[in-house]
């Protein structure tokens, strides 16, 4: 049982693991001490990647429409649908929307198929939803897709700036890193984040900006630096090409409080090792790209780049999405960061001695489902993602999905809501069975290794690709052995880059052998400043891009008062296909909520715990209400990752609306325009099943979502009508008791053997009980189904309070307790409960919950 050295399957930190395999599908995680991005912590996520190994849900057969056939038969089809559709339609009536959860070769040969033999520019990648503002704006700036940072600038920096980044939530382990800096440094923390959420409420300075607004935020900050002589004159000089309009532009409102800007001012004019880190709170916007030529271009005016401890850090979503974006994935480039000029054209088609090279870039995301719901493209093959949850207009998306002629699916599950819409499903594999690389935000490649056999007929992404590419006729271009192999000719291809003038570089590793490659210790391209020797435009000198302040995303609009915002939750991941299995990452937020400020929620009617329905003009959805007074008033917040697998009219994406970004083609997904209704229904309930309720049981209820907890599955649901107990619970003996006094039902189901298989509880008007303890007793062998009918324990147990650390299982009473017992700071409070000592994530609540006592008791003193 030897640990295998891998990488998380999950964000972009890219942090590695050591994964040991003990039993048939069970694998025990730790983080890997020695791995350069996480130096052995784990996120929740990481830590709980044990619990989705698992078979349950997976695609195991190639399927064409119901039935499971040979991969022969299934290749078969593929090449010939393809074929057919060049033959009568040309190159691009194909597209293929890919995923940053494609290893590094499965991404190569899928880009080198596209544009090199298919000769279609119209290859995107999910991605474009999360960091194509970034690669567009490094472009501008620096003239090559290239983070300037590394994190060890973290640990080097004064001051630390993030912007629209709850870091602490979904790059915990860089928050880890941040928390570090500032307790051994005294490192400052600025948080720009219209939301006040875990991460700002820790920040020394929190900035509520307006959604959208951080383009004149940071044009006036660089007015006031300038004003200030703080610039690096002798820097711009030296190395940038400053526009003539540049200062005009900078002359803005900052759009926040005169006093609260004025310490942002102070702050940043103090500390020249700055780090700014920007993630998807600026990314997804109409001026994704501005916003982070903004930031950029305060770096380059002030020379805090290309030096220890300062820089403009983009930090991404996905694992891979920095390999995709190297390899080709998006439309935009060709391949190696090599664009589409006819020099760059012709040596990409010489070394790939491709015979169809594609002419131009294809569609970006958005694009490419609107030319398949016009009939624009026939063909599209996805590949590991879910567009008919995670795409903007997501109903619109569902539609295009269903016209288009041959869809194709290749994804470890079977029935996700894409899935569910194709002709063609090919079983991939997935984390813990694939082998290759994946790059991380800091550009650090490490290996992806593989611990268990593929399940039933699933095949690797890049083998599939192959497969159909020598069924075309391209055998040759596509013979590869085994992953070794591409990416040694992947880097051999950088060695077009380099001699173009890019910093991407690593035909150190052209050609290597498999046992190199096996070997391979994570690697950071690039070095630690990459433009230290020049940058990547002609003339080796930066660009400062005048970007206009104007607020640009949802317009005014009677209907729609009020700004929609998207984002993660701490624990969950995309749209759940994977988290969604591990009972233990649903604890933290089992269900979809709408988080509102108290005086939105009373001039709308709603109640906290109750239902309301978001509209837009794309779309609505339902969701549990929860008052929130971080929340800025006139703004309301939804999570992304509820799809039609896991929740009944609560697909956030089908509320967002397609405006992208002019520059990168990213979509909008922060600021959208909106109202809320409250939704009243006849009944609410919740059932315990040892098996999850399928979908068509719960199409009549007005919200449904469905959460995995140990033994079984939890569903919320509310809904109007008659009660349909026999299609919401399975057969067996029940016991039931009714409290009138609460206005409860409540039934308990047993099998033949008297084993606990199901619970109900349900009530019209009345409170339901907490869920916790019933939860857990419905996991117990034991569980007494005299306290299960009774919804509480027969000897009353101390209340624990909220669930805070879901790591070691330690809730908020229990933090309490060691704080009044003279745990006075985050450590001791660890050292006391274990809470906070293995992802982190929890560790801004314990030590918001120190300073809310020590508040209390210094009132109580006065």
């Amino acid at each position: 049982m030897e640990a295998i050295r891998t990488t998380c399957a999950y964000c972009g930190v890219g942090c590695g693991i050591e994964a040991t395999v003990t039993g048939p599908r069970n694998v025990t995680i730790a983080g890997d001490p020695a791995h350069p991005a996480n130096r052995g912590r784990l996120c929740s996520k990481g830590t709980y990647l044990g619990e989705t190994v698992g078979l349950e849900g997976r695609l195991l057969r190639p399927m064409i429409g119901a039935g499971a056939v040979g991969w022969d038969r299934a290749l078969d089809e593929v090449a010939a649908r393809l074929g057919e559709t060049i033959a009568e339609h040309g190159p691009d009536a194909v597209g293929f929307y890919v995923s940053g959860q494609l290893l590094t070769e499965d991404y190569y040969v899928v880009n080198k198929l596209a544009k090199g033999f298919v000769g279609t520019g119209n290859i995107d990648t999910n991605s474009r939803l999360c960091m194509a503002s970034a690669v567009a704006a490094h472009n501008r700036a620096f003239g090559e897709d290239v983070v300037p940072c590394s994190y060890d600038d973290l640990e080097r920096a004064d001051l630390i700036v993030l912007v629209g980044s709850n870091t602490a939530w979904c790059h915990p382990v860089i928050w880890q890193r941040i928390e570090q800096s500032r307790a051994e440094r005294g490192t400052k923390l600025v948080v720009i984040d219209p939301r006040r959420t875990e991460t700002a409420d820790r920040a020394d300075l929190h900035i509520a900006v307006a959604p959208d607004g951080d383009v004149a935020l940071f044009n006036a900050l660089l007015a006031a630096l300038w004003q200030r002589d703080v610039v690096d004159h002798d820097y711009m000089e030296t190395h940038c090409d400053v526009p003539a309009d540049l200062l005009s532009a900078l002359d803005c409102d900052p759009g926040i409080e005169p006093a609260q800007f004025a310490r942002l001012v102070d702050l940043v004019a103090a500390h020249p090792r700055m780090v700014t880190m920007f993630s998807q709170g600026a990314n997804q916007s109409v001026s994704g790209t501005d916003k982070g030529n903004a930031i950029i271009n305060l770096h380059l005016a002030t020379g805090r780049i290309n030096m220890p401890g300062a820089g403009p850090f983009s930090i991404t979503g996905q694992p891979n999405a920095m390999g995709g974006r190297e390899v080709g994935g998006l439309a935009n480039i060709l391949a190696c960061h090599l664009g589409f000029s006819s020099g760059e054209r012709a040596a990409v088609a010489e070394f790939w001695n491709a015979p169809n090279i594609c002419a131009g870039p294809g569609l970006k995301a958005v694009e490419m489902f609107e030319a398949v719901h016009s009939g624009k493209i026939k063909f599209l093959w996805v590949m590991a993602t879910n567009p008919a949850v995670s795409m903007p207009n997501a109903g619109f998306v569902r539609e295009a999905l269903r016209k288009c002629p041959t869809l194709v699916v290749s994804d470890i599950i079977a029935d996700s809501d894409t899935a569910r819409l194709a002709d063609i499903r090919l079983p991939a594999l997935a984390w813990g069975e694939k082998d290759g690389t994946v790059t991380n935000s800091e550009r650090c490649i490490s290996r992806q290794r593989a611990l268990l056999p593929p399940p039933g007929e699933a095949r690797a992404d890049w083998r599939i690709v192959c497969d159909v590419a020598q069924r075309l006729g391209h055998a040759s271009a596509f013979d590869f052995a085994g992953p070794a192999q591409i990416f040694g000719e992947y880097a051999a291809m950088t060695g077009l880059a380099r001699d173009a003038g890019y910093a991407l570089d690593l035909t150190a590793w052209a050609n290597c052998t498999v046992e190199g490659y096996d070997a391979m210790q994570p690697f950071q391209w690039g070095g630690l400043t990459p433009f230290a020797g020049g940058y990547s435009h002609p003339d080796g000198r930066a660009r400062l891009v005048a970007v206009d302040a104007v607020t640009a995303g949802a317009t005014e609009d009677e209907a729609f008062p009020l700004r929609l915002n998207t984002g993660r939750y701490r624990d969950q991941w995309h749209t759940m296909t994977r988290t969604g299995l591990s009972p233990r990452l649903g604890l933290h937020r089992r269900e979809p909520l709408l988080e509102v400020h108290p005086a939105d929620a009373k001039a709308n009617g709603l109640t906290d715990d109750g239902f309301a329905r978001a509209h837009t003009a794309h779309g609505q959805a339902t969701y549990r209400v929860r008052f929130h007074d971080g929340q800025r008033p006139g703004e309301v917040f939804v999570p992304m990752h509820w799809s039609g697998l896991t929740g009944g009219q609560s697909g956030t994406g089908r509320l967002v609306h397609p405006l992208v970004d002019p520059v990168s083609g990213q979509p909008a997904f922060k600021n959208v325009a909106a109202r809320i209704t409250p939704v009243v229904p006849g009944w609410r309930a919740f059932v315990l099943t040892r098996e999850p309720l399928s979908a068509p049981i719960l199409a009549s209820a007005i919200y449904w979502a469905q959460a995995r907890i140990e033994g079984g599955w939890l569903t919320e649901i509310a809904a109007d009508g008659a009660v349909d107990l026999d299609g919401l619970l399975p057969e067996g003996a029940r016991g039931e008791a009714a409290d009138r006094k609460r206005g409860m039902q409540r039934i308990v189901v047993q099998g033949a053997d008297g084993s606990l298989e199901a619970g109900l509880y349900l009530t019209r008007s009345g409170v339901l009980p907490a869920r916790d303890w019933i939860v857990r007793q419905f996991a117990r062998p034991d569980a007494a189904i005299v306290e299960l009918l009774a919804a509480r324990p027969s000897v009353p147990a101390p209340d624990r309070g909220a669930l805070v650390c879901v790591c070691h299982d330690v809730c908020e009473n229990d933090l309490l307790t060691a704080i009044g017992t003279g745990s006075d700071n985050v450590k001791a409070v660890g050292e006391a409960t274990r809470a906070g000592t293995n992802c982190g994530s929890c560790r801004t609540i314990i030590a918001s919950l120190i300073d809310r006592i020590a508040h209390d008791q210094k009132e109580g003193a006065e």
